[in-house]
Formats: C-alpha cells, structure tokens, sequence
C-alpha cells in the first residue's frame, strides 16, 4: 500500500486529524524513527514527535494553516526518506544516520562521507529553493530532558535585589 504502515486508522484506511505512522520495522535496516525525523530536517521540516504515543512511531499533525503545497512537500519529503531506507545501498542508510547536515558540515573542506554534499542538503529540488539549515547536528534527546541545566541567576540573587 502506501510508503508507511499507519496505526490507528479507520476502517477505510483513513485518520483524523493527526496520524501516526509505524517506525518499528525499520530496525531491521538499522533504521530508528529518530533517524527519519533528523532525515526530515534535512528536507527543511521540524520533526514531528516521535516514539509517543507509541515508542519507534512518529505522531504526525499538520496544522490548519498548511497549503496544499507544503502538504505536498512534506508527503514527498517522507517517500524519499522512505526510499532511503528502503535501498540496498548502505550509503543512503549512512545518510539518515548522518543527518542533519548543518551548513558547517557541508561547506567544510574535507568531505569524507560516502554520499554526495548534494544528496545530503539538498535532497529534492524543492529544498534548493528555500534551504533551512539546522544549527546542530545530533543532541542526544532523552538525557537534555532528564538532565536540566539552568542557565539562570541563582535564586539568591533574586532575594538581595
């Protein structure tokens, strides 16, 4: 059927507002759905969320403020992620596990990756046209949320003003 395996749809195959598409399986190429979000920047989109409700699935809920457009570009974005994955050549698995590429990692001047700076940031024609480039690369996300760092003043400063 189609380029991913939906959870929760209706009995005519089809979702509400929000749908949420099954990651899981991709494991089996070394593939995790965090992979296909950072892949997704790449393309120019934020990642939806992932592994909730649901671990190794992506929840995805366009806004109401979506063209048809964007709509088009994101459903084109994850057929080529789809793709990706779906290839026997392990370059383009080394590309999701690589992504996001960041402006600094692209222009730098050794390049020693197995695809092409090309393949990396500009993925789709459409991307060219307007690139957002992520500032980071891979933040592990599970210990920035458990492990808070406050960058504020001490709350002793607040009693001495």
């Amino acid at each position: 059927e189609g380029a991913f395996d939906i959870l929760y749809s209706g009995e005519n195959g089809r979702s509400a507002h929000e749908l949420i598409i099954d990651c899981r399986k991709f494991k089996d190429y070394g593939i995790e759905v965090v992979d296909i979000a950072k892949r997704l920047m790449d393309y120019g989109f934020h990642a939806p969320t992932v592994s909730f409700p649901v671990a190794g699935t992506m929840m995805i809920e366009p806004t109401e403020s979506e063209n048809i457009n964007e709509m088009d570009r994101f459903c084109d974005a994850m057929i080529s992620i789809r793709m990706e994955i779906a290839s026997d050549n392990e370059d383009d698995h080394a590309l999701l596990k690589n992504s996001p590429h960041t402006l600094e990692m692209i222009t730098k001047d050794k390049w020693d990756l197995p695809y092409s700076r090309q393949k990396a940031a500009f993925p789709l024609k459409f991307v060219s046209e307007n690139k957002f480039w992520p500032s980071v690369r891979r933040v592990d996300e599970a210990y920035g949320d458990r492990n808070l760092v406050c960058s504020c003043s001490p709350t002793k400063s607040f009693l001495e003003s």
